[in-house]
Order: structure tokens, then sequence, then C-alpha cells
């Protein structure tokens, strides 16, 4: 009965697995094959496969200057976001400040609001700045979106850390900085590099505000410059799925390598006391 048990959970595994990875081995696969045989059958496999697709999505659009824009924004955005949401998350649950909860659901609230909501004062305001067409004029609105979620995820992680070890440190003479740089920050490691990597992606992905701030293509990023491979007439399927395919690969390096960080975090923050 356990093996049947085992073999069956194992063809569930294959199953889901599939279906997983389905879009992305369909888009591999359009990728790959020549422009005329993707209208022309449903087949998956062509008995020619051709690499035109990935020489066009690279020399007809600046695709690696899109990457390079996503890739700063991403960072710059990681950066900030994780400086100030560890520090707001390390004073919401380890100093003795009033109406914690509220200020947290407060937090988790800001972050629930949907960004077509919050588009037009944010844009009103990175015009006004003369932040348009540039690098921090996507970060300021990343931040506002990322900074609630990492806030509450962090605190999560700050609140698994026994307070004996910051009792100590006070004992020792240290401040509630010291304690925060010395003992906290690195206890909480593995959490703040998952919280970044999820920012990192969040900020990579988004569209909406870098449709709307970055107008001019030398600062376009990743989602907005593969949206514009498409012509009036037509759409060259196969020019973009070879683009999704080569901007896909840096965040999936960046996953495998740091995946066993990303799930000690993920369960670190899950440990009962």
């Amino acid at each position: 009965m356990n093996k049947r048990a085992g073999i069956g959970f194992y063809i569930f595994l294959v199953v889901f697995v599939f279906f997983v990875m389905f879009p992305f081995i369909w888009v591999f696969l359009t990728s790959i094959k020549p422009p005329g045989e993707i209208f022309n059958n449903f087949r998956w496999f062509t008995s020619s496969p051709s690499l035109e697709s990935y020489d066009n999505a690279i020399n007809n659009r600046p695709l690696f200057r899109y990457m390079w824009n996503s890739f700063v924004v991403s960072t710059l955005t990681t950066l900030i976001a994780i400086g100030f949401a560890s520090i707001a998350a390390y004073a919401l649950t380890r100093l003795p400040i009033r109406f914690k909860g509220v200020i947290l659901g407060i937090i988790l609230a800001a972050s629930m609001f949907p960004q077509i909501a919050i588009i037009s004062p944010i844009y009103n305001f990175v015009t006004a700045a003369g932040l348009r067409n540039s690098y921090m004029g996507l970060v300021i609105p990343y931040i506002t979106v990322s900074l609630p979620l990492a806030i509450w995820i962090l605190a999560t992680f700050f609140q698994k850390i026994p307070w004996e070890l910051e009792e100590s440190a006070k004992l020792d003479g240290a401040s509630p900085f010291q304690t925060f740089r010395k003992i906290i920050f690195p206890l909480a490691a593995p959490g703040v590099f998952t919280t970044g990597i999820l920012v990192f992606i969040a900020a990579w992905n988004e569209y909406l505000f870098a449709l709307t701030i970055n107008t001019s293509d030398e600062w376009r990023t990743v989602p907005v410059g593969i949206s514009f491979y498409q012509s009036q007439f037509t759409i060259p399927w196969g020019d973009i799925s070879a683009a999704t395919v080569l901007v896909t690969i840096p965040i999936v390096i960046l996953v495998l390598i740091f995946q066993r960080r990303i799930v000690a975090g993920l369960t670190s923050g899950s440990v009962k006391e």
C-alpha cells in the first residue's frame, strides 16, 4: 500500500511540474522555431531549429539596455527598501513602541492598495520633481509598493529571535542600534536575504509604473521593452519568445545560486518558539 502511495505521489508530482513548467517549455520551443513555422502549425518540435528569433530580439531592439535598466532599478529598490524595512521592522518588534499592532496593520493595508489607484499622484510627483525617464523615477514608486510588504515580512523574522540575546547586549552596554547591527540583523540574515530576493523579482517584473513614467526607449525596463516588440500590423512571437527566454535566465541563475539561503529564510520565519 505504501509503495502504491509512493508511486502515485511521484506521478502526481511529475504531472504537477509539467503543468507548472509548460508555459516556459512552450516559450522556449517557440523561440527556436523559424518565424514562418510559428504561424503555420502547432507542432511541439521543429525539424529545423533556428536562432533567427534570438538575433532579431537582440539586434532589432536594445534588449540588453532594457536588462541593464531593470537590473539597476531592481538593485537600487532592493537595497533601499531592505535598509529602511529592516530598521522599521526592528523598531516595531523589539523596541517599546505603543500601538505596534495598529501600525503593522496600517502597513499591511498600505501594501494592499492596487497600483492603478496610486499611479496618478505618483506620476504627478515624479513629473514635478523632474525624475521622469530616470532610474530614481522608478525607484521611488517601487519603494512605495515594496516597503510595506518588506516591513511586514521582516517583522515576522525579527520576532523569532530570542529576547535573551538582546537583553545580554543591553547588559553589556550596547545601544539599540548596536544591538540591531551586531546581533539582530546578522541572526535575521536568511530572512533579510529572502525578502530582498522577493523585492528584486517584484521590481524586475513591474510593468505599470515603468510604462507610465519612463516613456523614452533608452530608459525602458524589460517588461515594457518586450511589449514594444510588436509593430502596427504584426506581432513577432518568435522575437518576443526569444527575448523572454533571455531575460528569464538571470532570474533563474539568481534563484539557483541562492536557493539554500532562500529556503533557509522561508523556513526560519515559520519556526515556532
